[in-house]
């Protein structure tokens, strides 16, 4: 143990801790900018200094370590005046318009600048703009970025894509895309993990907002919104609100204030895809359908889709072939529900409220249109979208009565919320697999050894005395170890659930932003507690489903199934990475 002072505070800690965290212990706050701990601990903006007795020059406290008998001022004049002085520097090359950037009231710089009393900036402002396609989901200020790294260093280390990279030199240095590429050109899996980390508003996704009012203003549409699982596990949070407080009641309210026709719940198709995509693998299982001797890989996850096309094509075959939930509720409410509801589907204005960024695009892909009315969904709204509107519209949650989605899809089970966290998809197609085989249902939690937040997890079940090997993964670097560990057969499954963001869903690109806090975790145990507490938890036995098979699709796997529920991921082109177009 090291013993040292803090701010006139004894503090004692293990050897190998950062002056930065040794004074968290103890509860004094050192501000940081660039700092992402044990992924960018670089000390770029040099805000974290700290006074040092004995030593002549201020230090950043994010990557020095305590020593015996340290004295740690954190706070004082000399530290202070110069904090000051590199937020302005840095302030400087920033386009300080904060009333119209998306981080506003969110912004870790601004916060830094508020608490340092800064009024006015004492240096000339320069900021770089760059050329950005619009078109793209992910979309980059230049004049913002504060060359933190940030988002080279989560691209790189966490999600192995290395989309970021920094160019030019001195006072011109920025970050851009790596390669000289254009972003529509990049291997970019949009999973959003670079905003989500940005401290600033330099990144942001493509904003709908207002094609959403527009749909609401116009009388010849009918609005249906759906909502994601893992959206419930977190929208409260842009919002001030406790978990007990944002509740799916509020939601469906808040939504049905606006102006929306019907609101339903993405969970009833996160138990549709679970009927699919189990018997999808217990098809694969009998026949070794493809010739595939890899497992057969989930597609619920649209990051991870465009990640396997681009690095690894050869596998894309592997993936199970059902459609998101996003996408099948789109096809099955624009070919079946609307006429069910006596609504011209050709006038439905579909948008789904989605933790994701990746979300958005895949409701643009040529191949999800099989409706026959053009775009099955026609928008889609992150997390932090759906809390903005809430305030546009001045809408305050608390006084809001609680309202139940919408029938008939508006019955979900706790499998399908479960979707919403890393291992739920596997979990969920677990419970009603083995229905499928053995007629006869699991304990609900019989699979729940797959559940937590390690990067990389692997399980065995036994089903009716054949064994199951199968494993889950979240974050793309963990995605890439596994599909290295399985090519080179140091490992096998049969079945494997992977998600692009760390954490699954439920730490998506599209969820609210805390600056330096990981909540996937936190959201994910809400998630776990809903499905606990839910009165079905098998995708199986929700009513609706059953209905919707018996009066329509038949049966799993049929022809009809296959025409809405089912996609060609060969039905589009993705970017191939560098390295493989260097193959190629």
């Amino acid at each position: 143990m090291v013993k040292l002072t803090i701010d006139n505070i004894p503090v004692e800690v293990n050897e190998n801790t950062t002056i930065l965290e040794a004074a968290r212990s103890v509860g004094i706050n050192i501000p940081t900018l660039c700092f992402l701990k044990d992924i960018n601990e670089i000390a770029a903006c040099r805000i974290c200094i700290v006074e040092i007795d004995g030593v002549d020059i201020l230090v950043p406290s994010c990557n020095n370590y305590v020593k015996e008998g340290m004295v740690v001022r954190t706070n004082s004049p000399k530290v202070r005046e110069a904090r000051k002085t590199n937020v302005e520097l840095i302030l400087s090359q920033h386009r300080t318009n904060c009333a119209i950037c998306t981080r506003s009231g969110n912004c870790t710089l601004q916060k830094i600048s508020t608490d340092l009393c800064i009024n006015e900036i004492p240096y000339e402002v320069k900021t770089s703009k760059f050329q950005w396609s619009h078109r793209s989901m992910l979309i980059r200020d230049s004049s913002k970025c504060i060359k933190c790294m940030r988002c080279v260093q989560i691209c790189d280390k966490v999600q192995s894509l290395n989309i970021w990279d920094v160019e030019g030199t001195g006072a011109r240095t920025t970050v851009d895309v790596s390669q000289n590429r254009r972003i529509m050109d990049a291997d970019c899996s949009l999973c959003g993990q670079c905003i989500t980390h940005c401290p600033v508003g330099a990144l942001r996704s493509r904003d709908h907002t207002q094609e959403f009012f527009d749909a609401l203003a116009d009388k010849e549409k009918t609005v249906v919104v759906q909502v994601a699982p893992a959206v419930r596990a977190a929208w409260g949070e842009e919002l001030g609100l406790s978990r007990e407080e944002a509740t799916t009641g509020k939601i469906v309210a808040a939504l049905k204030h606006m102006g929306v026709d019907y609101v339903f719940d993405t969970d009833f198709s996160a138990d549709l895809t679970i009927m699919e995509e189990g018997s999808e693998l217990l098809e694969r299982l009998k026949n070794k359908a493809g010739g595939c001797t890899y497992p057969m890989f989930t597609s619920c996850c649209p990051g991870w889709v465009r990640f396997i096309k681009s690095q690894y094509p050869d596998m894309v075959k592997c993936l199970s072939s059902a459609k998101s939930p996003q996408q099948m509720f789109g096809a099955i409410f624009k070919a079946y529900y609307a006429k069910k509801l006596g609504l011209d589907p050709q006038k439905v204005f579909l948008v789904s409220i989605m933790p994701c960024v990746a979300k958005k695009r895949e409701a643009a892909l040529p191949t999800m249109n099989d409706a026959g009315t053009g775009r099955d969904v026609d928008l889609v709204l992150t997390t932090r979208e759906f809390a903005r509107m809430i305030r546009a519209e001045h809408i305050e949650p608390s006084t809001l009565k609680e309202l139940v989605f919408d029938d008939p899809l508006g019955k979900a089970t706790g499998a399908g919320v479960i979707f919403g966290a890393t291992g739920g998809v596997m979990e969920a197609a677990l419970r009603s697999a083995y229905y499928l085989v053995t007629k006869e249902n699991p304990d609900a939690d019989a699979f729940k050894n797959i559940r937590g937040m390690d990067g990389w997890r692997e399980a065995t079940f036994e089903i009716a005395g054949t064994e199951l090997r199968v494993a889950v993964a979240s974050g793309l670097g963990n995605a890439r170890k596994l599909i290295k560990a399985i090519r080179k057969g140091k490992v096998t499954y049969d079945f494997v659930e992977i998600m692009a963001c760390p954490g699954g869903c439920a730490g998506g690109g599209g969820q609210p932003i805390k600056d330096g806090c990981e909540m996937a975790g936190e959201r994910a145990d809400v998630l776990y507690f809903l499905d606990k507490t839910s009165d079905i938890r098998m995708s199986h036995e929700n009513p609706e489903i059953i209905n919707l098979y018996s009066d329509f699709l038949k049966t799993p796997l049929s022809h009809k199934s296959h025409d809405l529920l089912h996609t060609d991921h060969e039905g589009w082109e993705m970017p191939l990475a560098p390295a493989r177009k260097k193959l190629m």
